[in-house]
């Protein structure tokens, strides 16, 4: 699969600042600081940041709160011609709800080759491929998480 070159137009560049808002909050509230939106369109459908320390929940990740907001609104499991911002790379759970999800594309900040689950878009158990674009507001991204860690250790 992969990981595409993309150059940021400016939708996109307002859609990621706003999952950028997101994680900024998340780092606030002393949650990994990740921020997700999905849109489609460019009109923005959901969006939602890591929560799992506030509820409570390994599962509340801002990609599946968003993914789960979005289907609520919209009133369905799938999510085709959805766009979703995230920005870390999302996780494996993560990933394979985006595939299920069948989000067209995923446009994320910084790569997570600790925990990052790119790879499982090139799983054969996952038939939903979206279309990547990674390093989108990397910088920023990579500060704030290395900000938050690094406060953690």
């Amino acid at each position: 699969m992969g990981i595409t070159n993309f150059i940021m137009t400016e939708k996109p560049k307002e859609l990621m600042n706003i999952a950028f808002a997101l994680a900024k909050e998340a780092y606030n509230n002393n949650e990994v600081p990740v921020g997700a939106v999905i849109a489609r369109g460019g009109e923005v459908i959901a969006s939602a940041r890591n929560k799992s320390e506030e509820l409570q929940n390994s599962c509340a990740h801002a990609e599946m709160l968003a993914i789960a907001e979005a289907c609520k609104k919209l009133g369905t499991k799938s999510l085709e011609g959805c766009d979703l911002y995230v920005t870390l790379e999302p996780c494996p759970m993560c990933a394979a709800a985006i595939s299920f999800a069948r989000i067209a594309r995923v446009y994320f900040g910084a790569a997570d080759p600790k925990s990052g689950g790119e790879f499982l878009f090139s799983a054969p158990q996952l038939h939903h491929k979206p279309e990547i674009y990674g390093g989108i507001g990397e910088i920023e991204s990579s500060e704030l998480l290395q900000k938050f860690f690094r406060a953690r250790r």
